[in-house]
């Protein structure tokens, strides 16, 4: 059965999961300090790793196991809006994303897929999220689908039930403002069964689990 997932989704005690604007300057928004504790190389896994495996990187690593798509809101590739500018902007992540597999965009705007010989493909599509799931499902060669962010698209994909796991890792920190994760998901909790897991980090760590749908 091929899951829809999200992990690694860093939200302050008051519910912020980004700033409230990206510019090249700020791509996380303003909300830097959600990743003040976040060590991006387990993305890749643990194994090269000489730092001792802590739990925060354990379940950091879980990013990329058994993942065959990436769906990304355009805010998170880059922080331009309307028509794609001729600017050969390729993404925040140069000419190695860390995806290695196919990635779909979703936005308004059409453009061609870009290509990298990692095996990352960026494919910019203006679809709903039950369609862009079916597309990256189509895509994941019987692997699960990561649903990567931002937090707007990950919040359209829980409001349309599409979410089977969802990793938060809720950091001790209050923003005051940004982009809110739980708009319009009064009573989701009851679809899900939830563990927690606080660290030495300062990190909860909560795994949403979709119970069986009926």
């Amino acid at each position: 059965m091929v899951r829809t997932r999200v992990h690694n989704l860093f939200i302050s005690l008051d519910g912020y999961a980004a700033g409230d604007r990206v510019t090249f300057d700020e791509p996380i928004g303003g909300a830097s300090a959600l990743f003040a504790r976040f060590d991006g190389r387990v993305i890749h896994g643990i194994q090269g790793l000489s730092d001792p495996v802590t739990v925060d990187r354990a379940l950091f690593s879980m990013w990329g196991q058994g993942v065959g798509v990436e769906i990304m809101g355009r805010r998170k590739f880059g922080p331009q809006s309307g028509p794609w500018p001729n600017d050969g902007w390729n993404g925040w992540w140069g000419n190695s994303p860390p995806f290695r597999t196919p990635v779909f965009i979703l936005t308004h705007y059409p453009r061609e897929t870009l290509k990298f010989p990692n095996g990352t493909s960026f494919h910019f599509v203006d679809a709903t999220p039950t369609d862009a799931l079916r597309m990256a499902q189509e895509a994941s060669a019987g692997l699960d689908v990561r649903i990567g962010g931002g937090p707007s698209t990950v919040n359209e994909f829980l409001r349309a039930d599409l979410i089977d796991f969802l990793h938060l890792a809720i950091v001790p920190v209050v923003l005051g403002s940004g982009v809110q994760i739980w708009d319009q998901l009064q009573g989701m909790e009851n679809r899900f069964e939830v563990e927690s897991i606080g660290t030495a980090s300062g990190l909860t760590h909560q795994l949403w689990n979709r119970k069986a749908r009926t």
